[in-house]
C-alpha cells in the first residue's frame, strides 16, 4: 500500500505565490508519473502537472507558464510551485501516482483558494 499525503494548501491573495508538496510513503516501483490534478466545485477533475519517471514535465493549459512541478530525487516527493495565482485556480489539488499496471493513486487533496 502507497500512502499520499498532500500539504501547502492554504488561502492566498490574487497574483500571490504557493508551493504544494506532496510525499509517497510505502513500496513503490514501475510508476509512470507522479503529478498534480485540480477539481473545481461540480467540474470533473483536470491535468495540472506531472512528471514522468524518466523526468519529461507536462503541464496543463490552464496553468501553463504559472506552475513548475519538481521531485526530490532524494526521496518520494514532489512539488508544485504556484506563482501569479488567479481567483479561477481556486480548486481542491490532488496529487496522484500514476502506477505502471495498477489503478491509479489519489491523495485525499488540499484546498487552494485565492481571494482578496
Amino acid at each position: 500500500q502507497v500512502q499520499i499525503e498532500e500539504s501547502g494548501g492554504g488561502l492566498v491573495q490574487p497574483g500571490g505565490s504557493l508551493k504544494l508538496s506532496c510525499t509517497f510513503s510505502g513500496t513503490i516501483s514501475d510508476f509512470d508519473a507522479m503529478g498534480w490534478w485540480r477539481q473545481f466545485p461540480g467540474k470533473q477533475r483536470e491535468l495540472v502537472a506531472t512528471i514522468q519517471k524518466d523526468g519529461g514535465i507536462n503541464y496543463g493549459d490552464s496553468v501553463k507558464g504559472r506552475v513548475t512541478i519538481s521531485r526530490d530525487s532524494a526521496g518520494n516527493t514532489i512539488y508544485l510551485q504556484m506563482d501569479n495565482l488567479k481567483r479561477e485556480d481556486t480548486a481542491v489539488y490532488y496529487c496522484v501516482l500514476d502506477l505502471w499496471d495498477e489503478p491509479d493513486r489519489w491523495g485525499q487533496g488540499t484546498q487552494v483558494t485565492v481571494s482578496s
